[in-house]
């Protein structure tokens, strides 16, 4: 597929490629999981349509006018997302000045964090304010400036450092599902003239670069997953994800291991987690998709896991443990019958790196058998 756009605006060639892409992706998706059950193919390619489904809410942005989009929700799952986590993107110009309002609801911990570089294997973090630094009113509200040079309404204030080119917020919670949820609106204090009608050329090379991603999402799916699949049953710290690479929170220490199961195995991970200022475990698909936090008990965090005696003991597999061994002692992560998948733990302030847990596999109904 020819990647580069033309000298001349060319919406057709550009549409075109956009739909090569698209069948690019879903050729080599049909390739990749040829070995795989019906249940996991069709799986890959709700996976794509998510992915695709995450780019074009985003296709359109106006620097000039940022909005915080919802990101990552279950309808567009892409990368790893994180449903215990409430997330909001916008695009920015550096030199410009921005408002930012809100309210945490019931989440635990909220983040503010501005990332310069395109795309997530390029972005890095270069300016942040949190719980800690963010006044909040009685009612969890905030206000919150973002520019250049420090406002002179002494408001709560976030630099905006050159080079700056997103905004994300993000807010955790212990149980999303329960929790009450918040909010926040982002507003730009300078004028701006109205933007043109489109930009022809413009057009053309978002629409090409967006073709190039989707047709690469399969190749960079096998990719990430080929250590997991390698060695599975087991847990390693995930070093590439440290001080905020790939639009990560840059306080996380992270923990990811995986699972390879038969119908009637499960996966015990125990460990002692740090103090932390909060920290949670989630299941995901292969394809890089949590799986389904809305019906399933996919996940855990520290204010709904149950610690023995400081530890953690979590049953992953697609069998509720209790129906075959009643009398085990843990919490069920639940597979969905998945043969294959990862889990993730993320660590938010740590007092010192989390130590790697013991992993042990075995049958269902040996579960109590400690």
């Amino acid at each position: 597929m020819d990647e580069t756009p033309p000298h001349e605006p060319d919406p057709r060639a550009a549409w075109n490629r956009f739909v090569d892409g698209l069948r690019a992706a879903g050729d080599q998706l049909a390739a990749d999981t040829d070995e795989l059950d019906p249940i996991q193919r069709a799986d890959a390619f709700r996976s794509l349509l998510r992915a695709v489904n995450n780019m074009l809410g985003r296709f359109e942005v106006d620097r000039e006018r940022p909005e915080l989009v919802a990101f990552n929700g279950w309808r567009q799952k892409m990368f790893m997302d994180n449903p215990d986590f409430r997330y909001w993107v916008a695009d920015i110009h550096d030199d410009r000045r921005y408002r930012i309002t809100g309210a945490v609801g019931d989440a635990v911990f909220q983040s503010v964090t501005v990332y310069a570089g395109t795309g997530p294997l390029r972005a890095t973090s270069v300016a942040r304010v949190d719980s800690d630094t963010i006044a909040f009113d009685e009612d969890g509200r905030f206000d919150l400036t973002l520019s250049p040079d420090r406002p002179t309404d002494g408001s709560d204030w976030l630099e905006l450092p050159e080079g700056s080119t997103a905004l994300w917020v993000r807010q955790f919670h212990h149980d999303a599902r329960s929790d009450r949820l918040g909010w926040c609106d982002v507003v730009a204090l300078d004028d701006a003239a109205a933007p043109p009608s489109i930009d022809p050329m413009g057009f053309d090379a978002d629409l090409t670069r967006m073709a190039s991603g989707l047709s690469m999402l399969p190749m960079l799916w096998d990719a990430a997953v080929r250590d997991d699949v390698a060695e599975p049953n087991a847990v390693r710290r995930w070093s590439e994800m440290a001080g905020g690479a790939a639009y990560t929170e840059p306080d996380i220490s992270y923990l990811r291991g995986s699972w390879d199961l038969e119908d009637d195995e499960a996966l015990v991970v125990e460990g002692t987690p740090p103090p932390s200022r909060y920290w949670n475990v989630l299941l995901y698909s292969r394809f890089l998709n949590s799986l389904d936090h809305r019906a399933r008990s996919v996940s855990r965090t520290d204010g709904t896991a149950t610690l023995d005696g400081g530890r953690y003991r979590f049953v992953i597999s697609g069998t509720d443990p209790e129906a075959a061994a009643p009398l085990f002692v843990g919490d069920w992560l639940d597979t969905e019958g998945r043969p294959f998948g990862l889990f993730v733990f993320r660590f938010l302030q740590p007092i010192t790196e989390p130590d790697l847990p013991t992993v042990r596999r075995c049958r269902i109904t040996d579960l109590q058998e400690r």
